[in-house]
């Protein structure tokens, strides 16, 4: 394992396969508004959650060093569950800088807000079929019963602004019947795309489901690292740069809808192979 940096000097560097993240940065800036940020959404390869373990991993890795070694992040946050699931033990190994995920923040947020001990996590086919929820929530120790749910289709709709309306319903009731049938009191928004679902997923589960997203417990998560290792910024307004693989002015355009004016000035990310 390298020796890991240790400096407040640089931004949170953070990643997903396209928007989704920006539900955990947005959480980022609210929580740690003295933090330089920079944001890549891979938009130009998404979605992730239907391509093989291994291309997701080098995806990942690509994006991870570039966040590293051209734009002198100070830590790392894979802000996609599909990514943080197959890839963030390696990233963590070989990064000199701390990496988190979104699935072990989320993990625990879902165990502490069930009452019966039935929960549910739903998330792209390669998230679910990782298995890192079942560890996740197995290395908590609660006494839970899990019930998954892979939902594709889930990201398109979201990519496409679509987020209301009979069709996603119909797909949303086929695909969360296993879930709500198991009768979980807590459900995991496995995926960071699926909060703008949060309507119709709450629509179809019942008022007595607690939807929990692993937005801001990733960004509580960022908070104690930064804190414990003594590389939090400590005066300022921070900075906020968000970029794109794909077409920046629709990453801009839906970016703001979801985010806010922070996308106004979206730049493009070029794939430098390391």
């Amino acid at each position: 394992m390298p020796n890991k940096r240790n400096s407040a000097v640089g931004p949170i560097g953070m990643f997903d396969s396209g928007f989704g993240g920006l539900t955990v940065a947005r959480a980022v800036i609210d929580l740690l508004p003295h933090e330089d940020v920079v944001y890549i959404g891979d938009t130009g390869r998404y979605p992730y959650g239907n391509k093989p373990a291994e291309q997701v991993r080098e995806y990942a890795r690509e994006l991870a060093w570039s966040l590293v070694n051209d734009y002198n992040a100070k830590l790392v946050v894979i802000a996609c569950n599909t990514a943080a699931s197959v890839a963030l033990h390696e990233l963590s190994a070989e990064l000199p800088v701390p990496v988190l995920g979104v699935v072990e923040p989320g993990a625990r947020a879902l165990v502490r807000a069930t009452q019966n001990g039935k929960v549910g996590v739903i998330g792209t086919v390669g998230t679910i079929s990782s298995g890192a929820y079942v560890n996740a929530i197995r290395d908590t120790k609660a006494n839970v019963a899990l019930t998954s749910a892979a939902c594709p289709g889930f990201v398109e709709f979201v990519e496409r602004d679509q987020t209301t309306g009979d069709e996603v319903t119909v797909l949303a009731e086929r695909l969360l019947a296993p879930v709500r049938d198991a009768g979980v009191d807590a459900l995991l928004l496995g995926c960071t795309h699926y909060p703008y679902l949060s309507r119709v997923i709450s629509e179809v589960m019942g008022p007595n489901v607690v939807l929990v997203s692993s937005g801001d417990e990733t960004a509580f998560a960022v908070r104690d690292a930064l804190t414990e290792s003594g590389m939090a910024a400590t005066g300022g307004i921070g900075s906020h740069r968000f970029l794109s693989s794909g077409d920046i002015a629709w990453f801009a355009q839906l970016g703001r809808r979801l985010l806010g004016p922070e996308l106004d000035s979206a730049e493009q990310w070029s794939n430098n192979k390391i």
